[in-house]
């Protein structure tokens, strides 16, 4: 079972500085994860998001090949890789794996305007060395699906580099005491 973390950052380069960090955390297999979004609120209130992986493109790539096979076997490669990569970036554009984007959206309206929240699906670590490492980091916990237990501790790791570091994000319309489970 994976686990969804979303914290708050003042902008969208240190939210991305975290993602790079946690992905470098994966290629010394300390973390396993399925997805990890970024969700920036601009300054007219509209929800950019910042994806892993371009569905769009890799439907377009992955359809390219697939049309060109299907185009050498029907002695037609340029109109194979043409219907193959429309075909495919509609495919790429229409699905959505991991974190699912109007969750992330409906969550991210909360931000104030320039705030960037880091959505990532964890499907397991070494919590004691991640947390070690993205200590430094600071950001607000706006929602997680870890145990009570689990997200305090991810709390207090993160409320330590607040400490250090005067300015966070505020989250607009939240009340006082609204921790999110």
């Amino acid at each position: 079972m994976s686990d969804l973390v979303a914290i708050v950052y003042p902008s969208e380069a240190k939210a991305e500085e975290v993602r790079q960090q946690l992905l470098k955390l994966q290629r010394e297999y300390l973390i396993t994860i399925s997805d990890a979004v970024i969700a920036v609120k601009t300054e007219g209130g509209s929800i950019k998001l910042n994806q892993l992986v371009n569905t769009t493109a890799t439907g377009a790539i992955t359809g390219s090949f697939w049309g060109l096979l299907v185009g050498v076997l029907f002695l037609n490669p340029i109109i194979g890789v043409a219907v193959g990569a429309a075909s495919g970036a509609i495919g790429g554009a229409l699905s959505d794996f991991g974190i699912n984007d109007s969750f992330v959206k409906e969550l991210s309206a909360s931000l104030q305007p320039g705030n960037a929240a880091l959505f990532v699906l964890i499907k397991n670590m070494t919590a004691d060395k991640v947390l070690k490492e993205i200590k430094g980091a600071g950001g607000i916990v706006l929602k997680t699906s870890l145990d009570e237990s689990k997200e305090k501790i991810l709390r207090d790791a993160l409320a330590s580099a607040a400490q250090q570091t005067p300015a966070e994000p505020p989250i607009a319309d939240r009340p006082s005491g609204a921790a999110a489970s």
